[in-house]
């Protein structure tokens, strides 16, 4: 499904892109743990590379907590590809907010 991360990335071969909350232009990548936590689980986050105004050159990132786990690094980064573009939107907009002042 397109409407998930994993559905846009797999129908368009590239990463989603967002505007922020901040105003400035946003890439989605995911991020999972090399190692299982305490309870085993492996963790799978999402990093948000922040673009300049020309759309040029990174000057940034952004990145949410663990948004899904799984037993394996593969079941985690599946569990986090399923989450919505809404979903994905909404946790980069709480990463900015999280941010201390301008960066």
């Amino acid at each position: 499904m397109e409407a998930t991360l994993g559905g846009y990335m797999a129908q368009h071969g590239r990463a989603a892109a967002f505007g922020g909350s901040d105003g400035h232009a946003y890439s989605v990548g995911l991020y999972v743990d090399d190692d299982p936590d305490e309870r085993g689980r492996y963790g799978a986050a999402l990093l948000f590379v922040r673009w300049d105004a020309a759309g040029a050159a990174p000057v940034g990132h952004v990145e949410t907590d663990f948004l899904a786990w799984g037993r394996t690094g593969a079941e985690a980064e599946e569990r986090v590809k399923s989450l919505s573009l809404y979903d994905v939107k909404a946790a980069l907009d709480e990463a900015i907010a999280r941010q201390p002042g301008e960066w």
